[in-house]
């Protein structure tokens, strides 16, 4: 069963939306407590889910993956948090001491003081792509932007940081469409 269909059968059944709770929680989950801490990740990850669910009659039944419309149904929840993201990345900078990026989450003092400096528009792209594992494509459907309008961001938030962290960070299917 496609998320899309879990979607549709759940208007009758709500409880096959069990689905894209059970396939999709994790990486809702990691995206957000990466933006805010473990704290606030489950009050975000628990209220996208409660949007995604009160809201699905709306969505976009042509398109199988839910992930991208649940991770950007969290990124416009983080919009909110984005003082709390500020402490994070300060947290980040002073836990790190100049550390590279980790599977564990940790990233370099230097990264997080550049992403810091990046609008909040660039930021929100490149975190979809480098914390998300979006593509350009699954990123503008995720924040309802036309495809060139997230290039553009990616590569001026890129050319911004000039650090290889997120710069090796391409998707898979981005880079055969680029």
């Amino acid at each position: 069963m496609t998320d899309a269909q879990a979607i549709a059968a759940s208007l009758s059944d709500p409880e096959a939306f069990a689905v894209l709770f059970d396939r999709h929680f994790d990486a809702v989950h990691g995206y957000a407590q990466r933006r805010v801490g473990p704290d606030l990740a489950d009050e975000v990850a628990a209220e996208t889910f409660t949007r995604a669910f009160d809201h699905r009659r709306r969505y976009d039944r042509s398109r199988e993956d839910a992930r991208p419309w649940l991770l950007g149904i969290s990124a416009n929840l983080l919009r909110r948090h984005w003082r709390t993201e500020r402490r994070r990345f300060d947290a980040y900078a002073r836990s790190t001491g100049g550390a590279e990026a980790e599977p564990s989450g940790r990233v370099s003092a230097e990264l997080v003081a550049a992403l810091k400096r990046l609008p909040r528009r660039e930021r929100e792209a490149l975190l979809l792509l480098a914390w998300a594992d979006l593509s350009y494509e699954q990123i503008a459907f995720a924040l309802d932007l036309p495809v060139g309008t997230v290039r553009s961001r990616i590569s001026r938030g890129r050319a911004r940081l000039r650090g290889p962290a997120i710069e090796s960070e391409t998707p898979k299917e981005a880079a055969n469409s680029v």
